[in-house]
């Protein structure tokens, strides 16, 4: 009957405004974790974060918490795993210019909140299996847009193919890594572009064994 037909369409839809009002508030209960979670793990590491803590700073229930995260690894993989991030790989034409951004990217980067969860990381990872994997994808992350530049410079004629262009990465961020958890000298955009240029001055002394 016409009036059961539109009865029967009005509870679908008030079902399935209900089921978008829970998927919404899960989202944002998730985000709110989320967030709460990296925002101790950058004041106080991995050590300091806790499932009791994260529940009473965001305001989420600690079931809720364990009912999308098992247990407080899960969590920390989760939130650590937002630290990731790919950077876009500049093409300006010049290798020495798209080296510079990138390498004044990772410096900027690396006087961020970021920078103080990296050394907690790598520390569990010694014991850590998953968080040993979390460590190299983002160090890969870190690293892909730098070798592809480089890849790029050498089919261009711009360096020298026998350069190995992980090497080369190394040989930029290294000198960076050291300075943030080292020396802790100024990590400015001076630094970064002086750490390109004795890079870059390395690649071209390279001089190709005559066959």
């Amino acid at each position: 009957m016409p009036g059961r037909s539109i009865s029967f369409k009005l509870m679908k839809a008030k079902k399935r405004s209900a089921g978008a009002k829970t998927d919404g508030r899960i989202e944002r209960s998730k985000k709110a974790v989320l967030t709460t979670t990296y925002e101790l793990l950058t004041k106080s590491g991995l050590s300091g974060v806790s499932v009791d803590e994260v529940a009473r700073r965001s305001g989420v229930a600690k079931t809720t918490i364990y009912r999308h995260w098992p247990s407080r690894e899960a969590l920390l993989l989760d939130a650590c795993s937002q630290l990731a991030s790919r950077p876009p790989v500049p093409d300006t034409g010049s290798v020495k210019s798209d080296l510079e951004q990138l390498a004044c990217r990772v410096a900027v980067r690396f006087r961020e909140p970021f920078a103080t969860v990296m050394p907690s990381i790598i520390d569990a990872a010694e014991r850590d299996k998953d968080l040993a994997e979390l460590q190299s994808r983002i160090h890969a992350e870190m690293r892909r847009a730098l070798v592809t530049v480089i890849e790029r410079a050498q089919e261009r004629g711009e360096l020298p193919k026998s350069q190995d262009a992980r090497e080369m990465v190394a040989g930029i961020l290294g000198p960076i890594f050291y300075r943030r958890y080292f020396s802790r000298e100024p990590l400015d955009e001076a630094f970064a572009k002086k750490v390109v240029e004795r890079a870059l001055r390395s690649a071209e002394s390279i001089v190709p064994r005559s066959k």
